[in-house]
């Protein structure tokens, strides 16, 4: 693994100090070196089939389900698991199973979170947490009353570039964060909007109502809270909008955040156009700006500022920042993660940070990064977005789900 100016002393010290302020146990703990394993049910045969619970040392896959049977045998095969369930409703009676993964369909998730918590179920949940304010608060209320622990399965807080993020964050080298930028662009996502003929749930999908593959990439970091926001959409007569379940008549959606510390934040969740896919962010800072790779191809940079007196090409003095290229590490490398889920994984290595993070979450009973409240705190302010966006941009309040 390259390094960019890191040794390896510093390397781990670097990780160290990234783990202690964000208030959790270091990655690298196994369990406390338990010998326990947690008894995991996988629901849902598509996203679920991604993970690696079958190669943490202190996990059991105790069974599957999916509605479809060609699903359920993709699972039981992947994680080499030989019960299943044709339904949620039977995989929460088993009695050995200790905590789910619900990777189901978004409407779902908050139902199904519900009646996992009241099966006496941990909870591992695909995103987003839910897609109204009232089911946010819903499930709060449900998480809080359970004593169960409860996590949202977030790619972005994972991807390598975050974890480099959050290093350069914890010892203090943006210095104070003044805005922020974050990009999903998924064009041609209106393939999974119909399968075998039939409407999916993704069918209409407003693009703010699945914002936290870029709201993480702000709040996953500073753990600031987004307070107001001025949404803009764009849409056609394109048929394929018409008559979707949600009324949605956007293919993308841009909003415009004010944090609860005065950071301006610009999110774009974007479905058509002539774009390159992407999951990216930058965060400028006033001693230090980081840009993730672009997929124009630029590559991840450092600007640092500037101390030197120049002019710029109108002749007026301006203070020249340094830029620098910035060789990405691979941390799923590194002893952040037990060693058999030191390889490459789904979304820029992030799945096997997610399995092994839901899993020390539970056995070490602490709360793990993406709980209840920063899921939330992801979640609704893309659905205030959306609702601004139906108001011409009118700049609505975001409420605060902290428990």
């Amino acid at each position: 693994m390259t390094l960019h100016r890191f040794s390896r002393r510093r390397f781990l010290r670097a990780a160290a100090v990234t783990a202690a302020s964000l208030s959790v146990a270091p990655r690298s703990a196994l369990a406390s070196n338990s010998e326990r394993k947690l008894r995991v049910g996988i629901v849902g045969g598509r996203f679920g089939a991604t993970f690696q619970f079958h190669e943490h040392p202190h996990c059991t896959v105790e069974a599957v389900s999916d509605l479809r049977a060609d699903r359920r045998a993709t699972l039981m095969r992947v994680y080499r698991c030989a019960k299943s369930y044709a339904s949620l409703a039977e995989l929460l009676r088993d009695a050995r199973i200790e905590a789910v993964f619900l990777a189901t369909p978004a409407p779902d998730h908050v139902a199904h979170t519900l009646a996992a918590l009241a099966a006496g179920k941990h909870v591992l949940c695909a995103v987003p947490a839910a897609l109204t304010l009232e089911d946010c608060g819903q499930l709060r209320d449900a998480v809080k009353r359970s004593g169960l622990t409860y996590m949202m399965a977030e790619t972005s807080i994972w991807r390598q570039n975050m974890i480099s993020a959050k290093t350069f964050y914890a010892e203090g080298r943006f210095g104070r964060i003044f805005s922020a930028e974050a990009e999903y662009h998924h064009p041609g996502l209106e393939t999974l909007w119909h399968e075998n003929g039939k409407p999916t749930w993704r069918h209409g999908l407003p693009p703010m109502l699945y914002p936290t593959h870029c709201t993480a990439f702000l709040l996953g970091l500073t753990r600031e809270r987004l307070t107001g926001v001025s949404g803009t959409g764009w849409g056609d007569d394109d048929p394929l909008l018409k008559g979707n379940p949600y009324g949605n008549p956007f293919w993308n959606e841009t909003a415009l955040f004010r944090s609860d510390r005065g950071t301006a934040f610009r999110v774009e969740v974007y479905w058509r156009g002539a774009l390159l896919g992407t999951e990216r962010s930058a965060w400028r800072g006033d001693k230090m700006s980081f840009f993730s790779p672009h997929p124009n191809g630029a590559g991840a940079q450092l600007v640092h500022a500037g101390r030197t007196i120049g002019r710029d090409d109108g002749g007026f003095q301006v203070a020249e920042a340094t830029k620098e290229i910035y060789a990405q590490p691979l941390w799923w490398k590194t002893d952040l993660l037990p060693e058999p889920l030191r390889h490459a994984s789904g979304h820029d290595g992030s799945h096997t940070f997610i399995t092994h993070e839901f899993i020390d979450a539970v056995i070490n009973q602490r709360r793990p990064e993406v709980d209840v409240n920063q899921a939330l705190a992801f979640t609704a302010p893309g659905i205030v977005a959306h609702q601004s966006a139906l108001q011409g941009g009118a700049f609505l309040s975001i409420p605060n789900f902290d428990t």
